[in-house]
């Protein structure tokens, strides 16, 4: 029985399913395509690479340029991502590394509680503010709903994160 993929494999698939590329190209298009809400580092797209030749999701082809080698999505591929993309998608896993820090922020300083806190903020209405600019340039572009769609997503989080921030002194300092 074929092993299930994971979402890092199907994100590959699913950027594959565009053309052949190598695991630089991956990397680079995954941050610029899926980098806003889903992280792919190197490590993680050559792991990914190197299974799914061994299980004929994908071929790899003669190195090029640096000695990169262009990866191509198979019949097994384009079938194992069909059945990947018409489950439910996963329950979300919240990781911010933030939140670990005001949990245990009892180790530090106040003062340096409020800096963090403040420098955090002004990261995500930088954010926000890319968010925003990449999202005029969408609006009405043809054949890009579901990236505007993701990027409202990112949109919509980050004035909630701002209205966090903006109750948080309250939560802490009591």
């Amino acid at each position: 029985m074929a092993r299930a993929l994971n979402a890092t494999a199907a994100a590959l698939l699913g950027l594959l399913h565009h053309g052949p590329m190598t695991g630089w190209d991956l990397v680079s298009t995954a941050a610029e395509r899926i980098g806003n809400f889903w992280t792919l580092t190197q490590s993680q797209v050559y792991r990914e690479l190197t299974r799914m030749t061994e299980t004929g999701l994908v071929t790899v082809g003669d190195p090029g340029p640096r000695d990169r080698k262009p990866y191509t999505i198979t019949d097994a591929g384009r079938a194992a991502f069909a059945g990947w993309i018409d489950q439910e998608p996963a329950r979300e896993q919240v990781r911010v590394p933030l939140l670990l820090t005001i949990q245990f922020a009892d180790h530090l300083p106040p003062d340096r509680l409020r800096e963090i806190i403040a420098s955090q903020r002004a990261a995500h209405a930088q954010r926000l503010a890319e968010y925003r600019a990449a999202e005029k340039l969408l609006v009405g572009a043809p054949g890009q709903a579901t990236r505007l769609a993701t990027l409202r997503f990112g949109i919509h989080h980050e004035r909630a994160a701002l209205r966090w921030f903006d109750e948080l002194p309250g939560l802490i300092e009591g």
